[in-house]
């Protein structure tokens, strides 16, 4: 695998990553009781964007090198999903 193919596919995965991880843990200002006139009762008390971007990034980077070493180390390709997965 190139670096540039590296890169997209760890920016693909970070972003399905992240979209994954941003519920976790939200609390709702309706959650609290703690709603602040002229936002929606819905809205994040404390979204934690720092800390989730940090969780995205490393759980992104263990999924990228699992990805890697089933491609370089054991050789997996869409070519071998058939012999993988029985009945395809």
């Amino acid at each position: 695998m190139g670096v540039l193919s590296l890169i997209a596919i760890y920016f693909v995965i970070w972003w399905t990553v992240l979209f994954a991880i941003l519920p976790i843990g939200v609390r709702s200002q309706a959650d609290d009781n703690d709603i602040i006139l002229g936002t929606t009762h819905s809205a994040p008390q404390q979204p934690r964007l720092l800390f989730k971007a940090l969780l995205t990034t490393l759980v992104s980077a263990l999924v990228m090198a699992a990805l890697y070493v089933a491609v370089e180390v054991f050789g997996i390709t869409f070519n071998s999903l058939p012999h993988i997965i029985p009945g395809t």
